[in-house]
């Protein structure tokens, strides 16, 4: 049974810092493009930025490109979201994916003072 399962969220002031965390099981975790992609309360999707298996290539949405940092451990079947400088504008449900097929539950990141 594959699983996907992010940690890491909570409430965050304005310019704070919350490191994410998704642990995937039941998939050779080093083969897929792994994605981060957030829901902000009442508007669509938002693709965050995704990394290759290999972690050669990483892309970042405009609106977190140089905030945001996308990271990986294929020995702990682990992908990583390191965001720095929050901005009210990135609360959101933020979930991990393959995009194609798997998904997690998702965890809330809030970012109010």
């Amino acid at each position: 049974q594959v699983q996907l399962v992010e940690s890491g969220g909570g409430l965050v002031q304005p310019g704070g810092s919350l490191r994410l965390s998704c642990a995937a099981s039941g998939i050779t975790f080093s083969n897929y493009w792994m994605h981060w992609v957030r829901q902000a309360p009442g508007k669509g999707l938002d693709w965050v930025s995704n990394i290759e298996p290999d972690a050669t290539e990483m892309n970042y949405a405009d609106s977190v490109k140089g905030r945001f940092t996308i990271s990986r451990d294929n020995t702990k079947n682990t992908l990583y979201l390191q965001m720095n400088s929050l901005k009210s504008e990135d609360t959101a449900v933020y979930y991990c994916t393959t995009l194609r097929n798997y998904w997690g539950q998702g965890t809330q990141v809030t970012v109010s003072s």
